[in-house]
């Protein structure tokens, strides 16, 4: 199974009218990174879609770097390649995924709907196996990217660039699916 981390860099966090900025993809195969298979690119929002000033202040992207950006459906066409070839993870898939689904749909291509691995329902999990095995512990569950990463001894990562942030998820993933003793997809979900 190959999973496809993926991160958008997004104009807000409304995906009804917040334009996708950019995307970052990395796959997982074999219990390993695939850096030299990743994929980034610049998204060109469309005239109706939002770039919110708190975004800007995030990531750093400014409406003149993205507007000679490629088209969504150029991009998209790139994403649906990757997606077909597995499962899509992501941190945070209520934030994501509806970004994803709505450029699927702005750009008049099928949604692929494939199966989805969130690394905070995973963090979760590890919760909760973690109070199974110590029901007087109360801590809950770090779920921001970054501390997460720390929390779990992996380094710091540059946030809000979404090939970056694609990584760092990848990078967690094989972690929680190591300390879960996840061997399949159904293990994971």
């Amino acid at each position: 199974m190959t999973y496809w981390s993926l991160d958008l860099e997004t104009g807000g966090l409304d995906a009804r009218r917040d334009a996708v900025l950019a995307v970052g993809m990395v796959p997982v195969r074999l219990g390993a990174v695939q850096l030299g298979q990743a994929y980034t690119s610049l998204v060109r929002p469309r005239e109706n879609e939002a770039i919110q000033e708190d975004s800007i202040r995030a990531h750093q992207l400014v409406p003149s770097e993205v507007r000679r950006a490629p088209l969504p459906e150029a991009v998209v066409a790139e994403i649906d390649e990757r997606l077909r070839d597995g499962a899509l993870l992501v941190h945070s898939s209520g934030i994501d995924v509806p970004f994803l689904k709505r450029l699927y749909r702005t750009s008049r291509q099928r949604w692929p709907d494939p199966p989805v691995v969130d690394t905070v329902n995973l963090l979760w999990s590890l919760q909760q196996r973690q109070r199974f095995q110590d029901p007087d512990g109360t801590a809950m569950p770090v779920l921001h990217l970054g501390q997460a990463r720390e929390r779990l001894g992996l380094p710091p990562h540059l946030a809000h660039d979404a090939l970056s942030d694609a990584v760092a998820t990848a990078e967690l993933f094989l972690v929680l699916a190591s300390r879960l003793g996840a061997k399949t997809l159904r293990d994971l979900r």
